[in-house]
């Protein structure tokens, strides 16, 4: 389909640096991140946390390094993550030098609060010894005293001033693979700062509202302000952070991403609420084949509408699309009207269809001939 102007995001142009496997900034896809929630010294518990965070899609998980123990376990994590791992390290530079010896792919730090000139130079030197890039983390809840005495709040101008001062210690040590967040759990806040931060340099910035809450409000929260710096074309990797599984926080930020055609990924539902017009149960047929079409990857477009009202419209714009008729429903393929398919059969031929459609994508045929070479078999 021809993406249309009105749709069109023109990103910001940043530096391009590297996660591991994974380029951040530049032309490079907006990656997805999230964080383990266990104790990083259980590694079984900690890798199938990231293995599952992998399985939704995640490009890069960020482990919490607080102590010895931590990057101790960090060595074997990285080696059996399928993704690259970023080590959290606040405050002991020890830390950050054990976690880029143990394969750490980036450091998670905030240079002025690591110490003195020399610990910095000696984390700058193991990054670079490692090949670990760093991400520079301002968070409204921990801005330097400094900064809340001349501003007397958390505000845009000192988060970004934050940003700036941090980023300084890592040039003048000739270190420029960095990313930079400066996360508010405020959307206001969040966004004027991302906006000014995004002003004043052209490092790639990590997005994210901190601490936004739990799975609903937190979802909400994070679309809203993501969705606009996103929209605005900024952002190079995104982190949702919600008080629950870190896989939700992975589907969540596909979904924000996908919503504003940046990502694609796995199969996007259009449906409609339903009404007293419709003529099946979209609901429970939505939520049945949001849960049978989880393990696609491949981006397919699917339309699901209870009746003839918006059916049509919307099916033209989808790959696969049905619209409710009375115990025999409309399927539409390729945005046109194709065959019926009974009431009782509606689920599993959709998943039928959408897995041939899959299977085809993936084998490097585009067209619509293996869906309905599918069809004709099953009719």
């Amino acid at each position: 389909m021809t993406v249309r102007a009105y749709r069109h995001i023109e990103r910001r142009l940043s530096r391009k640096i590297r996660v591991g496997s994974v380029e951040v900034g530049g032309d490079a896809p907006i990656s997805v991140q999230t964080m383990t929630n266990t104790q990083t010294p259980d590694i079984a518990g900690t890798l199938d946390q990231i293995r599952r965070a992998a399985e939704a899609g995640v490009d890069i998980v960020r482990v919490s390094c607080p102590d010895e123990d931590s990057t101790a376990a960090l060595r074997q994590i990285v080696r059996e993550s399928p993704v690259p791992i970023v080590a959290d390290i606040h405050f002991h530079y020890r830390r950050a030098i054990e976690a880029a010896e143990a394969g750490a792919a980036c450091l998670r730090i905030n240079p002025g609060n690591i110490g003195a000139a020399s610990r910095v130079r000696e984390v700058v030197k193991a990054a670079r010894d490692h090949g670990c890039s760093i991400r520079i983390g301002v968070n409204a809840g921990s801005l330097e005293r400094e900064l809340l005495e001349r501003y007397g709040e958390p505000c845009p101008e000192a988060m970004v001033e934050s940003a700036l001062n941090h980023i300084r210690i890592l040039e003048d040590n000739d270190f420029f693979e960095t990313k930079i967040s400066v996360k508010a759990s405020d959307v206001f806040l969040a966004v004027a700062a991302y906006q000014g931060l995004a002003e004043a340099c052209d490092y790639p910035l990590h997005l994210g509202i901190t601490e936004a809450g739990g799975l609903r409000a937190g979802t909400v929260k994070s679309a809203v302000g993501l969705g606009m710096l996103l929209w605005a074309g900024i952002g190079d990797t995104v982190r949702v952070s919600l008080s629950a599984d870190p896989v939700e926080e992975v589907k969540v930020g596909y979904d924000i991403l996908k919503s504003l055609g940046l990502r694609r990924r796995g199969v996007t539902i259009v449906s409609c609420p339903s009404c007293a017009r419709q003529r099946f149960q979209v609901i429970d047929t939505v939520t049945r084949l949001e849960d049978r079409l989880s393990h696609i990857t491949v981006p397919i477009s699917l339309s699901v509408i209870g009746c003839v009202v918006n059916g049509p419209g919307e099916a033209r714009e989808t790959e696969i699309g049905v619209t409710g008729g009375g115990g025999h429903h409309l399927v539409y393929i390729n945005g046109s009207p194709d065959h019926k398919v009974d009431d009782d059969r509606l689920v599993d031929h959709i998943v039928e269809l959408v897995e041939a459609r899959a299977a085809a994508i993936a084998a490097g045929d585009t067209t619509m001939t293996t869906l309905k070479r599918t069809v004709a078999a099953g009719s």
